[in-house]
């Protein structure tokens, strides 16, 4: 049996982190070869509009090298989105590596430069001669549906790319008729932008008496990326191109997709027979990164006398921008299959819109469309509550999945396996000590504040990137390499991967070694998204650990003179049970055949996984001022099994700032003629941890049924219960102090003074 010490369930600290604080983490920037040249991109200032582009001057200047513009890409292949719905095909208009003649959004590509400095680089991107003809444009969803609109492709008309329902429009409808009172909000979800700490960067050598690219990028996974590059894009055989992601600082989900630089560093570099670099300034990342949320949604609930809930109808449109990034279309309506959350809805309808605007492509970000629905639903949750005279949590325990339920297949067609919703809500609430609130409202009351208190109950679903393989092997030192296609960028998959290893062979996590990253190393590899590298990833390396492990058995039964069945593995050796007769995992390393000392396996959750939880949340409002304070923060979570609770408890953490971040003041805020108001991070607030407040979690996990270690994943989950929980809290502050009970993300202390100011002035 493995030590406990480092198996699943221990609190073992990231081996990753002793190199990433002395400053020995290994980034794309910090890989500069000394013959590199530099790129730069000259992006559109417009929102829309024609453009016509000299460069010859500028491809005079000292140090410039080359400048790509559509006239010398033409041949390229375009960015591909790769969503398609399943009963109504849609066209997607080009995303050129360059657009030829017209620019949709600010920060539009027009030109790539390469020097061999970064300032030459930029004297040219200056001295680039482009003549521009402004067109209408039109930002926001709302107006873009809107009779005479703008019109950002003109084979879409209205702005429209689809236009489809989710569930059963009949069933609702009857539902409505029948209702003793119906709740409806209307809601913005405000678009964001990632805002990871290492800005996308690239480096790319080229081979030419190979013919053969090697790119290094922060990607959040190198298989495929060179996929989509080559196949779509470069048009190339994929053996013609060696992606390699070293460290990544942060993802969410905005580095997962390819970009131009790519494959324009890539042509630049062939071109050249040079090594070029590209770096992402901060200002690059806010107008040429994919972005995230932006939708707008009415939703309805039916109720009836004692609150149960009838039914359910919702209006959603999901802004994509000007271009379909990779998963775009994807975003609003697979996040629309999880709008009923954790609530028996048997009567369920949703329409679905994917509008474009003359801004940056919106794509998934930490949680990809689940964040939105459970937004939606637990704002209606508890708009109906006020409806109807019962508390927040009452209405969810009336209508709450129960446990026996389970498996429950929801109105959208998911499948939970498991869960016991109001007994994590209870705990919650235990926790926060809900029945003293009144106690501390009036106490706050009478220093001048307003105290609200809220709650959001959420569900999730992970784990469907696909088949993840993992390759475990025998070193022979007697250490343990995984080769596995996931990628890290700070969630800790080595120390994560190395406790599923000392299960079965005990050693310890500094004695398992994770290659990632590489397309010549690792076989295959689906990367890191939608919190499947646990789920679908950790299976594949207990398999391939399992199945090595019984193969190391056999190999020692021989030296050992005994049955297999006899044998077990821990410490890092293998002995008879019982004595202490043994071998070393180097000794058997050395004497046995290479290719038993290799295991390699697959998982696919193909339903996937259902994390669940509650969030709690205590505020106080100061009415003067309209800011906002958290002053307490519960988290109760349900992920099935808990591999390491250090990890998991900071990624729930940074989940939740995250969360905190949009409900009280993240929002990318374009003007009326589509300029990106707050493009920098002087203007785009970001929380800081002053803005959060302490967090108590724990977890209340009931296994899952359909995941052979029972995971259910965590990565998202923080940004799906944290935004509805801190405005629920917000808005029942404002609502029993002024009757106000709408107020949507990101409550600012403008948003919230003004409010106020309002309420009172109607009274």
């Amino acid at each position: 049996m493995a030590p406990v010490k480092f198996g699943i369930g221990q609190s073992v600290r990231r081996q990753e982190d002793d190199a990433l604080i002395r400053g020995k983490g290994r980034y794309t920037d910090d890989h500069t070869p000394s013959d590199a040249l530099h790129a730069l991109m000259l992006r559109s200032p417009h929102a829309h509009a024609t453009y016509s582009i000299d460069a010859s001057r500028a491809r005079g200047l000292a140090g410039v090298a080359l400048i790509l513009t559509a006239a010398d890409v033409g041949d390229l292949g375009g960015l591909p989105c790769q969503f398609s719905l399943p009963d109504q095909p849609f066209t997607a208009p080009p995303y050129p590596i360059l657009p030829k003649d017209e620019v949709r959004h600010v920060g539009d590509a027009i030109a790539f430069v390469v020097a061999d400095t970064v300032e030459h680089a930029r004297d040219a991107l200056e001295a680039i001669e482009v003549g521009w003809t402004p067109l209408a444009s039109v930002v926001g969803v709302a107006n873009s549906v809107k009779d005479g609109a703008p019109q950002v492709w003109s084979d879409h008309v209205g702005n429209v790319l689809f236009d489809v329902s989710l569930g059963d429009k009949k069933a609702a409808d009857a539902a409505f008729a029948g209702a003793h009172a119906v709740a409806e909000i209307s809601i913005v979800n405000p678009r964001v932008v990632t805002n990871f700490m290492e800005t996308r960067a690239a480096v790319c050598e080229y081979d030419a008496g190979r013919d053969h690219l090697t790119l290094t990028v922060g990607s959040q996974g190198s298989h495929r990326l060179r996929e989509i590059l080559c196949r779509s894009v470069l048009k190339i055989p994929m053996e013609k191109m060696r992606v390699i992601c070293p460290d990544v600082g942060g993802g969410f989900g905005t580095k997962l997709f390819p970009y131009r630089e790519y494959a324009l560093i890539a042509v630049a570099s062939k071109k050249l027979h040079r090594t070029i670099k590209w770096t992402a300034e901060r200002s690059d990342h806010f107008v040429g990164d994919s972005q995230g949320r932006d939708n707008v949604t009415t939703a309805r609930m039916a109720l009836a006398h004692d609150g149960r809930f009838l039914g359910m109808d919702v209006d959603l449109m999901g802004d994509m921008g000007a271009y379909l990034s990779t998963f775009g279309p994807d975003i609003p309506y697979s996040g629309a299959g999880m709008l009923p959350g954790l609530y028996d809805i048997q009567a369920f309808h949703c329409r679905v819109r994917a509008v474009f605007t003359n801004t940056v492509p919106v794509d998934a970000y930490r949680g990809a469309g689940r964040p939105e629905a459970a937004y939606v639903v637990e704002r209606l949750v508890d708009a109906a509550a006020r409806k109807i005279g019962m508390t927040p949590d009452a209405i969810r325990r009336k209508n709450f999945i129960s446990p026996e339920a389970m498996p429950y297949r929801t109105a959208t067609g998911k499948i939970y396996d498991s869960g016991d919703f109001a007994t994590h809500m209870t705990r919650a609430i235990e926790i926060a000590k809900w029945q003293e609130f009144p106690k501390r409202a009036e106490a706050a009351k009478k220093r001048g504040f307003v105290r609200g208190i809220g709650l959001a109950t959420y569900v999730e679903v992970c784990g469907t990137m696909g088949r993840e393989r993992a390759d475990v092997r025998l070193d022979a030192n007697g250490d343990v390499t995984v080769l596995i296609g996931t990628q890290s960028t700070g969630q800790g998959h080595a120390t994560a991967y190395a406790q599923i290893i000392a299960d079965q062979f005990g050693i310890p996590p500094e004695r398992v070694y994770l290659m990632q990253g590489d397309t010549d190393v690792v076989a295959t590899g689906l990367g890191t998204g939608g919190s499947s590298s646990i789920p679908s990833g950790g299976v594949s390396v207990e398999r391939a650990t399992r199945k090595l492990g019984a193969q190391l058995r056999e190999i020692a039964s021989e030296a050992l003179e005994t049955s297999a069945a006899d044998l077990e593995i821990s410490d890092g050796s293998i002995r008879i049970a019982g004595t202490d007769r043994s071998v070393s995992l180097t000794d058997l390393a050395k004497r046995a055949d290479p290719s038993k000392l290799t295991a390699d396996e697959s998982f696919s959750s193909a339903d996937g996984t259902y994390p669940n939880g509650t969030h709690l949340v205590e505020v106080e409002i100061d009415p003067a001022t309209g800011k906002i304070e958290l002053v307490n923060y519960v988290v109760v979570d349900d992920f099935g099994v808990t591999l390491n609770p250090l990890l998991l408890a900071g990624q729930v953490h940074g989940g939740t700032m995250q969360g905190i971040g949009q409900a009280l003041m993240e929002h990318a805020v374009y003007s009326e003629d589509g300029q990106l108001v707050t493009g920098t991070l002087m203007d785009y607030a970001l929380p800081r941890a002053a803005d959060g407040v302490s967090i108590t979690f724990e977890t209340h996990n009931v296994p899952c049924a359909t995941n052979p270690l029972g995971i259910k994943g965590a990565g998202e989950a923080g940004a799906i219960g944290s935004c509805p929980a801190v405005v629920n809290a917000i808005i029942d502050g404002l609502w029993r102090e002024y009757g106000i009970d709408h107020i949507d993300m990101p409550t600012t202390p403008e948003r919230v003074w003004t409010a106020i100011q309002n309420a009172q002035r109607s009274r």
